[in-house]
């Protein structure tokens, strides 16, 4: 059983202002246990450290725009809390001559106390942010903003050591166009000094950049689902794309679909960067990871016991936490399900008990839906839910579980991009998981304690659905037959109740 804690937390509300080289932004969460969810989004790509590498100080222009949305800001938070409000600076504001200046006008105009992060700190935020994504990731963190990089080694779910570097697009010459031989001799002598140390096979990137790059990959790939986060590119792959974004105009890149307009002028310094990194550091593999400083912050100040929860499992419970319905349910489901499943061959290896956890939590996501409905719009749901600890492929069974459990239909919507992403394997698990899931809720009436009552089991090729004494009426009925049919077949076995 995979617990919530001890202690678990009432859900909140947290926002976090990050005051970034390039862009301003507010982000308001709601945060249930482990669980983080965005609920408002609002930047303003301001450029505060456009001017720095020139003047040392920070863009008057990029002060101005960011004094104006900050003021928006302090109007959206008002009445808030001041322990729910975080107010980060990175780099830009770190190195500015000015930076101290401006902190003290922010404070003085909007009332927010700006805490200005060391590199270190960045860093150590950065790698918990992607920490917060995917617990078990191990490699090296890239996070890079406008005017800094900062690299952090992970091990054993914990950031290591960390270092910034001068390379945002902004300390690199950005937004003069881009010089690839005079840039590269910039960024090589940047790196030269840690790049043994940082060596590594996987690359977790993160920052804006570097998602675009990502997503114009996806286009270009043809790839069938748009998640950003923990989307995966192989080094040669990478190495293509970025070669090809580093020799586009400004007026090129404009044509291009899916690039963000705000970033033409400095997403060929971040491919550059990116190029760089993959041969200096022997990078096999990169990674997205849409968490960074914002979520590693919010990461540190949960309680121990509740950072030690899994993001998957607690996002998929936060997602069914409706009033009124059974709070026990998943648990109870996870409990009497895993004897059977444990029995069968893995299909995502060790990931395997902790899927059946999260598709056991998604059991009443459709419980308010039209019943005509409720398949397609559980597997749309969780297809593209935000939440984190997963990825594609596994995103992809679980939506097909979800499917399965409220219809026995075998063909589940977007069957073309569910075969790109899951073996012929991997579906039918989905199906035998999604209908065992059915299964169980029917049996028990949705009665998590009611399914102590009853046991499911595997006995040579039989599959046998069993009362307690006293209980065998619960067996009773059409329905459960029926289900237990179609588990049965899904798994290849007899059905047998006893």
């Amino acid at each position: 059983m995979w617990p919530r804690g001890d202690n678990q937390p009432e859900p909140r509300q947290a926002a976090v202002i990050d005051l970034g080289s390039n862009s301003v932004r507010l982000v308001i969460y709601r945060i249930d246990g482990r669980a983080l969810w965005t609920v408002f989004n609002e930047k303003a790509l301001a450029g505060l450290g456009r001017d720095l590498p020139a003047t040392g100080r920070l863009s008057p222009d990029g002060v101005a725009t960011a004094m104006t949305v900050l003021r928006r800001f302090r109007i959206i938070l008002e009445g808030w809390p001041p322990g729910d409000v975080l107010v980060a600076a990175t780099a830009a504001v770190r190195e500015a001559s000015d930076g101290p200046a401006f902190v003290q006008r922010v404070k003085a105009e909007t009332g927010f106390d700006v805490r200005v992060l060391t590199g270190e700190e960045e860093a150590h935020y950065a790698a918990l942010g992607v920490i917060a994504g995917d617990p078990a990731a191990t490699g090296v963190v890239g996070d890079l903003g406008g005017s800094s990089l900062e690299l952090v080694r992970l091990r054993d779910g914990g950031a290591l050591e960390g270092v910034t570097l001068p390379l945002g697009p902004f300390a690199l010459g950005a937004p003069r166009p881009l010089d690839i031989d005079r840039t590269w001799r910039q960024i090589d002598l940047a790196l030269d000094p840690v790049a043994e140390r940082f060596a590594t096979h996987e690359f977790h990137a993160v920052g804006g950049a570097w998602r675009n790059i990502a997503l114009l990959h996806m286009q270009l790939a043809n790839y069938p689902l748009h998640v950003a986060h923990q989307y995966q590119m192989t080094a040669g792959d990478a190495v293509q794309l970025v070669r090809f974004v580093e020799r586009q105009s400004k007026s090129s890149l404009e044509r291009i679909e899916g690039v963000s307009k705000k970033r033409f002028d400095t997403l060929p310094y971040s491919a550059l960067v990116l190029e760089a990194l993959i041969e200096r550091l022997g990078i096999e593999r990169i990674v997205i990871s849409a968490y960074g400083v914002r979520e590693g912050m919010l990461l540190d100040a949960m309680p121990a016991d509740v950072r030690r929860q899994d993001p998957l499992i607690a996002g998929c419970e936060a997602l069914t936490a409706v009033r009124g319905l059974s709070a026990d349910l998943g648990g109870a489901l996870e409990a009497w399900l895993a004897p059977v499943f444990e029995r069968l061959s893995p299909v995502f290896g060790a990931r395997d008990p902790v899927l059946l956890a999260a598709a056991c939590r998604l059991a009443d996501l459709g419980a308010r839906l039209h019943p005509d409905h409720r398949a397609d719009i559980a597997f749309e749901q969780v297809l593209r839910a935000p939440i984190a600890g997963m990825d594609h492929p596994e995103r992809a069974f679980l939506a097909c579980v979800a499917y399965a459990r409220h219809t026995a239909n075998n063909t589940p919507p977007e069957a073309g991009m569910i075969g790109k992403l899951l073996t012929n394997e991997r579906r039918q698990r989905a199906r035998a998981l999604g209908a065992a899931i059915r299964l169980g809720c029917d049996v028990s009436g949705r009665h998590g304690r009611l399914l102590e009552r009853c046991a499911l089991s595997i006995k040579g090729e039989k599959l046998r659905l069993s009362a307690a004494d006293r209980y065998d009426d619960m067996l009773q009925g059409e329905q459960t037959a029926k289900r237990l049919q179609t588990l049965a077949q899904a798994l290849k076995l007899k059905p047998e109740l006893a």
